[in-house]
C-alpha cells in the first residue's frame, strides 16, 4: 500500500517489542548485544543493518531519519546532535582540499563562521552570491566548485532562491546542491523535487516545535549520505536516543502545527503592512514580497517567520523588544510560543554594519517567529510595542 508522505511520516516506526507498545519505546542504551560471533562480525562488516553502538545507530534515531526521508522524498539520511553539526558534516564529508563552495550570502551566522573561518583551514575555498541576483550565479562557478549551499527562505531576511533554477544550474555543472530547508520545513517545501542532492535541517526549530531539544539531520542521495555517515561515525556528532524519540514524535504533528504557524504569520504580516512605525514587511506569501511568485511556485505556504524594518533603526529595535509583554525574547525560532528578535543588536551584533547590510540585516530589522497562540493576542502585543517606537 503506497502511503501519502504525511501518513508515512506518522506510521513509519521501529519494530514493536514483545510488549506490543503502540507508541515507539525509548532505546536508552549505548550499545547492542549479539547472539553469536558471526552475527557480530557481519554487523561490523556492514553486511547487516543491525544496531551496534548508539553513536551511529539506534532504533529511535533510525525512526526519525526514516520519517524525515518520507517527508522530503529522500533516499537516505543521518541524524546528528544539532543543526550546525549537520551543516558542518555535510561540508566536511564531501569537500576536500582544493574544492570550492559557492553559497548564498544570507546564511545563518554560525554557518557563515564555518564557511569563512574554518573551511579555509582545510584548504576549502568559498565565495558568496546574492540570492536576489540569479543572473550572476553561473559566472561565479569555478572549475573546482564542488558544492552549492543555499538557504531558502534565508535567515533572517526571508529572501527566496528559485530552487528549480539553481537545481538546473547545479545539474548542468555536475555540482552537489545542498539546501538548508529549516525555515520552510518538509511539509511546506521539498527541495529534492527541484534537483537538490542534500537537504539539511536544524530539527531544534520547527521539527521539534516546542523548544525542548537539539537535533539536526541531513537527508538526500544515498551515495552522499553514506559518506556523511562514515564521517559522523568516526567523528561522533551523535544525536541522543532520547532527543531522537522526542523529535520523531514531533514529526507526527508537524503538518497541522505548520498550518497554524503559517496562518498566524500571514495574518501578522498582512496586518502590519502600512503601519507608520514600519518601513516594510516581508513574508514569502505576502504579494509585496519581491520573490512572491517563486514562493507560490515552490512552497505550500509561507512558513512561520516574518520580518519587518522599523523606521527608527537600531534604537527603535531595542525599544520594540522592551515594549513586548507576551512574545518571548530568546535565541530560537519554531516554538509554540511566538518569539521576537533584533538581529542587529543580538545575533549579528559582532558584524560590521556593512557586513550586516550585505546579508540584508538592516538596523531596524525585527524577526518574528509566529507561535500557536491566538493570532489576535500576538498582534496586539506587537502593536502595543510599536506604539512605543512611533
Amino acid at each position: 500500500m503506497k502511503l501519502h508522505p504525511l501518513t508515512a511520516a506518522i506510521r513509519t516506526q521501529v519494530d514493536r517489542t514483545p510488549e506490543g507498545e503502540h507508541s515507539s519505546p525509548l532505546f536508552l542504551t549505548s550499545s547492542f548485544c549479539f547472539d553469536n560471533a558471526e552475527e557480530m562480525r557481519a554487523a561490523f562488516a556492514d553486511e547487516t543493518d543491525d544496531n551496534i553502538y548508539s553513536r551511529f545507530s539506534n532504533p529511535n534515531t533510525r525512526e526519525l531519519i526514516d520519517r524525515v526521508c518520507a517527508l522530503e522524498g529522500a533516499e537516505a539520511g543521518f541524524a546528528m546532535a544539532s543543526g550546525m553539526s549537520a551543516v558542518f558534516a555535510s561540508f566536511m564529508a564531501l569537500l576536500r582540499q582544493g574544492d570550492h563552495l559557492l553559497s548564498c550570502s544570507a546564511v545563518f551566522g554560525s554557518t557563515h563562521t564555518v564557511i569563512t573561518k574554518y573551511l579555509p583551514k582545510y584548504g576549502i575555498e568559498s565565495s558568496y552570491f546574492a540570492a536576489d541576483k540569479p543572473e550572476t550565479w553561473e559566472a561565479l562557478i569555478r572549475p573546482n566548485t564542488k558544492m552549492i549551499y543555499i538557504e531558502t527562505p534565508t535567515n533572517p531576511g526571508l529572501d527566496l532562491i528559485d530552487l528549480e533554477a539553481i537545481g538546473a544550474l547545479a545539474k548542468k555543472h555536475n555540482i552537489i546542491l545542498n539546501v538548508d530547508n529549516c525555515f520552510a520545513t518538509p511539509v511546506s517545501q521539498q527541495p529534492i523535487r527541484f534537483g537538490a542532492d542534500l537537504v539539511v535541517h536544524s530539527a531544534t526549530k520547527w521539527l521539534d516545535g516546542q523548544g525542548r531539544v537539539l537535533g539536526g539531520l541531513v537527508v538526500g542521495r544515498k551515495d552522499l549520505i553514506h559518506e556523511i555517515y562514515l564521517f559522523c561515525r568516526s567523528t561522533g556528532p551523535a544525536l541522543s536516543p532520547f532527543n531522537a524519540w522526542i523529535l520523531s514524535k514531533s514529526i507526527e504533528t508537524l503538518d497541522v502545527r505548520m498550518e497554524r504557524h503559517a496562518a498566524n504569520a500571514l495574518h501578522l504580516a498582512t496586518s502590519l503592512e502600512g503601519h507608520p512605525a514600519i518601513r516594510w514587511v516581508r513574508y514569502p506569501f505576502l504579494p509585496s514580497h519581491p520573490q512572491y511568485d517563486i514562493a507560490r511556485k515552490q512552497m505550500r505556504d509561507g512558513g512561520g517567520v516574518l520580518c519587518f524594518e522599523l523606521a527608527g533603526g537600531l534604537e527603535a529595535g531595542r525599544r520594540f523588544l522592551d515594549g513586548l509583554k507576551l512574545l518571548s525574547l530568546t535565541a530560537n525560532l519554531g516554538d509554540t510560543r511566538s518569539i521576537a528578535s533584533h538581529p542587529a543588536s543580538t545575533t549579528h551584533a559582532k558584524l560590521t554594519e556593512a557586513e550586516r547590510s550585505t546579508v540584508g540585516i538592516t538596523p531596524g530589522l525585527i524577526r518574528i517567529s509566529a507561535g500557536l497562540e491566538h493570532r489576535d493576542d500576538v498582534l496586539a502585543d506587537i502593536l502595543g510595542a510599536l506604539d512605543g517606537v512611533c
